[in-house]
C-alpha cells in the first residue's frame, strides 16, 4: 500500500481520527465524495497518472481528485491505514442502456467487512462514481433512498458470484457490476490506460467534473455547469475556471496559464462538437 499521509488526508477531507465504526465509516464516506471531486485533468492535459494509491493520495492532498481508479485506491489506502477491512474488486460501469453488463475492469469498487458495531454485515464503499452514493450501502438485496437518489442493489446476473448496483435513474450512468473476488492495482493497468488516451475513451472526449453531496450532485461538461437540476454554460475562461474552484474546489492557480488555456480550448471545441451533433457531453464511465 505505501505509505501515506493519514493526518494531511483526514484534513483534506475536514474529519479527525476516530476508531473503525459504522457511524465513522459514513462520516468518512460523505466527507470523501463531498470534497474530492471525480475529474480527469490530467487527461485533459495529456499526462499519465500512476494507479498507486499513495500516488493518488499525494495528488488529493495538493487539491486535485481523480476517477475511479484514483479515487477509490486511496480511499481504500486511508481506510486500511485507520484500521477498516477493505477488499478491492474487479467492476465495470454501463454509461447507458445499450451498454453491456459486466465487470470488465472500467471500474475499481471497494467492500468494508468486520466494522465492530456491525461484524456481520458487508458494505459497499465507492467514492469513485462521481455522483453516486453519498453514503455506504449495506451488501444486501433491496432499494435504498440517499437525497433526491434512489439506488437498488442485487446479485448481478452476470458476473458469477458478483453484485449489481443500479443507479437512480436521473443518475449519470445506468448501473456498475463488481465481482467478488479481490483485486490488485496492477489488474487495472491496461484498462487504466485505454481510459487515459483512447480517442474513443470518455474521458479523453469530454471534461467532466461531479461532487456529490447529501442533497443531489454538482456536474460540469465541457462548458455546462448542473447544480442540482440548474444549467449554465459557461461562456469564458474566467467563468470556467471560477467554477471549477467554487463547486469541484481545484483552484486554477494549480495549473499554469498555458494549461489553463489549453483545457479551455479543448471544452469549448467538445461543446461546439455537443451542440453540432458530432459528439455528446456523457459523463465517462469509470
Amino acid at each position: 500500500m505505501g505509505n501515506i499521509d493519514v493526518t494531511g488526508y483526514l484534513e483534506r477531507l475536514g474529519l479527525g481520527a476516530e476508531p473503525p465504526g459504522l457511524a465513522a465509516l459514513k462520516r468518512l464516506h460523505a466527507a470523501h465524495v463531498e470534497r474530492v471531486p471525480y475529474e480527469a485533468l490530467e487527461i485533459q492535459l495529456g499526462r499519465p497518472t500512476p494507479l498507486e494509491p499513495a500516488a493518488s493520495v499525494a495528488r488529493i492532498l495538493r487539491g486535485r481528485g481523480g476517477y475511479c481508479y484514483h479515487l477509490n485506491g486511496a480511499f481504500s489506502a486511508l481506510l486500511r491505514a485507520l484500521g477498516y477491512q477493505v477488499t478491492r474488486h474487479l467492476a465495470g460501469v454501463q454509461g447507458g442502456p445499450g451498454d453491456a453488463p459486466g465487470a470488465d475492469r472500467s471500474h475499481l469498487a471497494l467492500t468494508v467487512t468486520g466494522l465492530p458495531d456491525a461484524p456481520g454485515t458487508a458494505w459497499l464503499v465507492d467514492a469513485g462514481l462521481g455522483d453516486g452514493p453519498h453514503e455506504p450501502l449495506p451488501l444486501r438485496e433491496g432499494t435504498y433512498v440517499q437525497g433526491p437518489h434512489t439506488y437498488r442493489l442485487r446479485r448481478s446476473e452476470v458476473v458469477p458470484g458478483g453484485w449489481r448496483f443500479d443507479h437512480d435513474p436521473s443518475g449519470s450512468f445506468t448501473g456498475m457490476d463488481f465481482a467478488p473476488g479481490a483485486a490488485e492495482m496492477a489488474d487495472f493497468a491496461e484498462k487504466h490506460a485505454w481510459l487515459s488516451t483512447a480517442p474513443e475513451s470518455g474521458f479523453v472526449r469530454v471534461c467532466a467534473f461531479l461532487r456529490r453531496d447529501a442533497t443531489g450532485a454538482d456536474t460540469l461538461r465541457a462548458l455546462t455547469l448542473n447544480r442540482h437540476g440548474a444549467k449554465e454554460l459557461l461562456e469564458s475562461s474566467e467563468g470556467w475556471w471560477a467554477a471549477v474552484d467554487d463547486v469541484f474546489g481545484i483552484p486554477a492557480a494549480l495549473f499554469t496559464a498555458e494549461e489553463r488555456e489549453r483545457v479551455w480550448r479543448q471544452v469549448v471545441a467538445q461543446h461546439e462538437a455537443h451542440v453540432g451533433g458530432k459528439g455528446s457531453e456523457v459523463v465517462p464511465s469509470a
